[in-house]
């Protein structure tokens, strides 16, 4: 009984490591990333694409609610995954650390300074009582000094930088397809269809356009930008990653 009441004191304290050295709280934070729909980060020779599962089970529910591509400044884009007001959080601080950036010194934030700002952030609710980590993951895309940067950040508060990146469900499936498909030399084109490819990866019934999020900040013009639709659709049926028919469906 005395080590089942050790035990459930770690659980539920966020500050207390365990006598591994683990915090249960930020490892349940990352399950909880786990449970989210993915999103992907690619860094191409010529920009960053940033793409999202934004498909919903409820048939009733807008399609155009779920949001998981945001714009943090002109510069920079943000895919979450994870629990969605979580991650809301997390991108109003990044939006306001690139204004107060620009009010202070005149100059955009980098890519990099603002995933550090943000990590920052997280990393402090894993150690002060009365709160608990945040239960989603970012990809930070920005175009900094001329060359594309792309982030992840964690519930732990941790920085990671990457040329190509998965959060949320099935992130070790595609993981493994952005390894054997990733080259440096992809252009922004190329990486939106290897964005596009990796999602249909871990979507067997194919991908649909309105279910997917995406937006490219191309390194000529430092600006994001998304991709709506209309061009999605146009990739998908390039790819051929269109929808499977349903069998139960009677003509």
């Amino acid at each position: 009984m005395h080590g089942q009441a050790q035990q459930q004191a770690y659980d539920r304290g966020i500050t207390i490591f365990s006598p591994d050295g683990r915090l249960y709280q930020v490892e349940y934070a990352r399950e909880a990333v786990k449970r989210g729909s993915p999103s992907i980060g690619i860094r191409t020779s010529d920009g960053i694409v940033l793409a999202a599962d934004t498909s919903t089970r409820q048939p009733l529910q807008e399609r155009s609610s779920v949001e998981k591509i945001h714009k943090a400044d002109d510069h920079i884009g943000i895919a979450s995954a994870g629990h969605v007001a979580d991650a809301r959080q997390l991108i109003d601080f990044a939006r306001q650390m690139a204004q107060i950036n620009r009010l202070r010194y005149q100059e955009p934030i980098g890519a990099e300074a603002l995933a550090k700002f943000v990590t920052d952030h997280i990393q402090q609710y894993t150690q002060i009582g009365g709160a608990r980590p945040f239960g989603s993951s970012l990809i930070i895309g920005g175009i900094e000094d001329g060359s594309p940067r792309l982030f992840e950040t964690d519930p732990s508060g941790t920085p990671y930088e990457w040329k190509a990146v998965s959060i949320g469900s099935d992130r070790s499936k595609i993981k493994t397809f952005l390894e054997e498909n990733y080259s440096s030399d992809l252009s922004l084109e190329n990486g939106i269809e290897l964005a596009l490819k990796a999602l249909a990866e871990v979507n067997e019934d194919g991908l649909d356009a309105e279910g997917v999020g995406m937006a490219t900040i191309p390194t000529e013009t430092a600006l994001f930008a998304p991709v709506d639709a209309k061009e999605v659709a146009k990739y998908i049926k390039k790819l051929k990653l269109v929808p499977k028919p349903n069998k139960d469906d009677k003509k």
